[in-house]
């Protein structure tokens, strides 16, 4: 397979997406979001960064460049997409996600590890880790407070649609253990499809192990699961 990563002006997690899944041996290429998806992608990595310097709202621009219309085509398709960070804020600015990320409940920009606590490993990006299990992954956000209406979020919740949320390092979920203030601390979201996933946290960044801890790595694995039909 070869995953797409989409590189926008301002995206800066691209390369450590690719060498995170050249790590894992997966097949990935960086794709400039002018030139359009290549026509061998079977899988797709919207990354992080400040696409157009989070210009009117963070992901909004970038949300309305002609190649995500592919990448939605591709997501309706079954071809597996994650959005990371400002990747999570396109996602669900462009309607492949419920929801929208805003401003941090602290107004203040947060770089720092977090604990999240798995919701269920019934999908491609968490069947390798237990239902319940808390894993140690990075933020680096100023609109990382996932909001959504009330009524939409009991939906979410009633589909099980919610894969991460925030927790104390025990998985007991606290005020304090949400960094930003998010709904239900939710920290990552399926789309209509378990193939279409969107996070706040990096898992690229705790991928590799001459680095640091490998909690993210689990995530990633999502592109090579049979779950995602490969």
């Amino acid at each position: 397979m070869t995953v797409s990563i989409i590189r926008f002006g301002g995206s800066n997690c691209d390369r450590d997406a690719k060498r995170a899944l050249d790590y894992l041996d997966i097949d990935a290429e960086i794709v400039w979001h002018e030139d359009g998806l290549p026509e061998e992608t079977t899988g797709i990595v919207i990354p992080g960064g400040f696409s157009y310097g989070d210009y009117l709202r963070a992901g909004a621009m970038a949300a309305r460049s002609p190649i995500m219309a592919d990448v939605r085509e591709a997501a309706a398709a079954g071809v597996p997409v994650l959005g990371i960070c400002n990747g999570a804020q396109i996602g669900c600015e462009s309607g492949l996600t419920e929801g929208a990320f805003t401003t941090n409940e602290s107004a203040r920009f947060q770089c720092e590890h977090v604990h999240l606590r798995v919701e269920r490993n019934d999908t491609p990006w968490t069947a390798a880790y237990d239902e319940g299990e808390v894993i140690d992954v990075p933020i680096a956000h100023g609109e990382g407070r996932y909001e959504i209406d009330d009524d939409r979020l009991a939906t979410l919740e009633d589909e099980n649609r919610v894969l991460f949320r925030y927790c104390e390092e025990d998985g007991t979920t606290s005020p304090d253990a949400n960094p930003n203030g998010s709904k239900h601390d939710i920290a990552g979201v399926l789309g209509d499809r378990e193939s279409v996933a969107v996070l706040m946290p990096h898992p690229e960044r705790v991928t590799l192990p001459d680095i640091g801890p490998t909690d993210g790595q689990g995530i990633l694995r999502g592109f090579a699961s049979p779950r995602n039909g490969v």
